[in-house]
């Protein structure tokens, strides 16, 4: 009767395990498509999410993933230059983009405002993610500059260590407004909140690239998921999720 136990157990041990460092905004993406590939392949993907900017110091710090996602295009090419990632494994996977955010209760109508409704003195913080760590921090102190409003807020913002935290400081009232991640402003929990989309043209496009890790455990693994990611059902859930699909795809 113990038999039976002991080749599931072993069965479990087996199964094949995709350790995988991802950017905050592509969280809950990141969580479907871990889900769907898991059903497809039997492979778990463990997912830690946080700021690029903090996994690109951790992973040459020898951080043991097998994937990075990042919320930009630089990271993982400097991954690349400096031997961190498989060669010839990088690829975008997606197109961020930044909205204005608010919660439903706010007296301010950011759909109809605009830009006009961070001017607003009801609007006391902005939240944003902190430049020099996140891609969309920079890419939202750039859409504030190129709107000609960025001296005029600059007293207002606060920074979260990545997108995530600073759309938890809208969410917790510590800032009444947040730039933040389409892909959040849709999330669980956050999608009843008022939005406006940021013009695509108001700032650098947010390439979204990943890579394979050099130090990969199973390169194999590892491949599979990028290619699931690639697939028409993984871009799918992105374009659900938030993102756009990168040109070409």
């Amino acid at each position: 009767m113990l038999l039976p136990a002991v080749s599931m157990d072993l069965r479990a041990q087996e199964q094949k395990v995709v350790r995988v460092a991802a950017a905050a905004d592509v969280k809950f993406a990141m969580e479907q498509l871990s889900k769907e590939f898991g059903k497809k392949k039997g492979t778990k993907v463990d997912v830690t999410s946080g700021s690029s900017g903090t996994f690109f110091a951790q992973i040459q710090g020898g951080a043991p993933f097998d994937l990075f996602f990042s919320a930009d295009l630089d990271y993982p090419k400097k991954l690349e230059a400096l031997g961190f990632a498989a060669p010839g494994t990088l690829f975008e996977y997606a197109l961020g983009r930044i909205v204005i955010w608010t919660p439903a209760n706010s007296e301010v109508t950011v759909a109809r405002e605009g830009w006009n409704a961070l001017l607003d003195p009801r609007i006391q913080k902005i939240a944003i993610a902190n430049p020099s760590l996140a891609p969309y921090g920079r890419a939202a102190v750039s859409a504030l500059q190129k709107a000609g409003i960025y001296e005029q807020v600059k007293a207002k913002l606060v920074y979260g260590e990545n997108i995530s935290q600073a759309a938890q400081f809208v969410q917790s009232g510590n800032a009444q407004a947040g730039i933040i991640a389409h892909s959040l402003a849709v999330s669980p929990g956050m999608e009843a909140g008022k939005i406006w989309e940021i013009p695509a043209e108001m700032h650098l496009p947010i390439e979204q690239a990943a890579v394979v890790l050099k130090n990969t455990k199973d390169k194999a693994a590892a491949l599979a998921f990028v290619d699931f990611v690639k697939s028409s059902a993984g871009q799918a859930i992105l374009e659900k999720s938030g993102f756009s699909v990168p040109l070409g795809k």
